[in-house]
């Protein structure tokens, strides 16, 4: 280390969805170090224990803790957080039991070190503006397309939390009032269509329907296959959620009027022509004077950028002030 550097500082960042929880150790230039991935076991275990297990995991080998001393842990997490204290102020049955839960104060006491919550899109947009193409952007709208859909919204030049900090759940828009029913008690929403959980379901009755049940449960991940494959049945589905996202995106673009419309999440791992076809729907959808110069682009470092966006808060003194 050349003399009067500072020495390098380090964070934890752990990224808690419906199916997987990353975590990883992550410099202040956002370089993961070293990561590790479990199954959340929604349902099996609870949530809070599973985060801790991955922590300890990620800190298991005597090696790594030496190399790395950790400055503080940051989460992004599913479900709705209070900013005042880093509680789960609302998850719905994606994440059973975490309702309630006083997630900041549970991990402090568990590794004895600071610790920041924030909903999991909401750190995503941290990633993006610190180290993605959205560094020189002052208006962002993230939406990142999981187990479940969530969103965030960067405006003026900062972070918007809303009331208490539930600002940005955009996977609970409306994109058909006549639609179908919602976990979270409405109808029509965007999750239905867009999640990963809502397209696997979709296509499963859509294959019961057609009278060809398959032998196991059909994933996202496989209906996303069958679409690039041209599988009729795969691009029927796939097209009702390419238009569920193009009339989600052009309302918030009205609203919002952002420079830049970034998507991260598992589903949007599918690709280059994934993305296309949510630029044709928004376009088709949006006035020109408002889409015309709206990139629409995928979340910088596709799946790790939750979990970098969530270590950043430690680094991050605005971000220290609410919690």
């Amino acid at each position: 280390m050349n003399e009067g550097s500072s020495p390098q500082v380090y964070a934890i960042g752990v990224d808690v969805g419906g199916t997987k929880i990353h975590a990883g150790i992550v410099d202040g230039q956002g370089n993961v170090l070293h990561s590790i991935n479990l199954p959340t076991l929604a349902g099996q275990k609870k949530v809070p224990e599973r985060i801790t297990e991955a922590i300890e995991a990620l800190l298991a080998e005597p090696s790594i803790r030496d190399a790395y001393p950790i400055q503080g842990i940051g989460i992004g997490t599913a479900g709705q957080v209070n900013r005042s204290d880093g509680s789960i102020r609302f998850a719905s049955e994606i994440l059973p039991g975490y309702t309630g839960v006083p997630l900041k104060r549970l991990v402090e006491e568990r590794f004895g070190v600071p610790v920041y919550v924030d909903n999991d899109v909401n750190v995503l947009v941290l990633t993006e503006k610190t180290l993605g193409t959205g560094r020189e952007a002052g208006h962002i709208l993230c939406i990142a397309l999981g187990t479940g859909v969530g969103g965030a919204v960067f405006a003026e030049g900062r972070l918007v939390h809303g009331a208490w900090g539930g600002a940005g759940e955009l996977g609970h828009l409306s994109v058909d009032f006549n639609g179908l029913p919602c976990v979270c008690g409405g109808v029509g929403c965007l999750e239905q269509y867009a999640s990963g959980t809502g397209i696997a379901k979709r296509m499963q009755a859509k294959l019961l329907s057609l009278g060809s049940e398959p032998a196991s449960q059909v994933d996202a991940r496989e209906v996303l296959s069958r679409w690039q494959s041209g599988d009729p049945a795969a691009v029927e589905v796939m097209d009702e959620t390419f238009a569920a996202l193009g009339a989600a995106i052009s309302s918030l673009i009205h609203t919002l009027n952002p420079e830049m419309v970034v998507i991260g999440g598992g589903v949007a791992e599918a690709g280059e022509p994934f993305f296309e076809r949510i630029r044709e729907e928004t376009a088709k959808r949006s006035m020109k004077s408002f889409a015309e110069n709206v990139k629409i682009v995928q979340a910088h470092q596709g799946n790790f950028s939750g979990m970098i966006g969530a270590a950043l808060q430690v680094f991050e003194p605005a971000v220290h002030s609410e919690q």
